[in-house]
């Protein structure tokens, strides 16, 4: 898929894939390290509603899919934009896009993943604690 970045950088013909949107989203949605799998399921979610496009517009998404692209966006993968334009009858009205943070995605997906799962530090979390301390806690008979 071709998506092509407004900006004027270097990334601007560069093709975004699924793998690209997939290493992304597993090296910064939740920071514990979520899983290929369920990574590459919501990549492939979002790429079919832009198919070829560089942007969609929000109406289009349901509910569920919309929250998708929000956790998205405040991930920095995502980003809106919205013109507005004046109606026949003079009212105003405004149409918003979702758009892909190119930039952003192509860095994060040569980054290593963020996992913050080093459960060895969380378990040694009371071993630095001197044996005063919860002797201290404890009333005089040790209850």
């Amino acid at each position: 898929m071709m998506f092509m970045s407004n900006g004027n950088n270097n990334t601007a013909c560069e093709t975004l894939t699924v793998d690209d949107l997939t290493s992304a989203i597993k090296n910064c949605v939740d920071g514990q390290g979520m899983q290929e799998a369920a990574a590459r399921s919501m990549a492939e979610h979002v790429l079919n509603f832009f198919g070829y496009s560089e942007r969609i517009i929000d109406n289009i998404l349901e509910q569920e899919d919309r929250d998708v692209f929000y956790m998205l966006e405040d991930a920095g993968l995502l980003t809106t934009e919205r013109e507005q334009t004046t109606l026949y009858d003079g009212r105003e009205w405004r149409i918003h896009y979702w758009l892909f943070q190119k930039d952003k995605i192509l860095k994060l997906k040569k980054q290593e993943p963020s996992v913050k799962n080093d459960k060895s530090a969380d378990a040694n979390v009371y071993e630095d604690i001197p044996e005063g301390v919860w002797s201290s806690r404890m009333g005089v008979d040790g209850k």
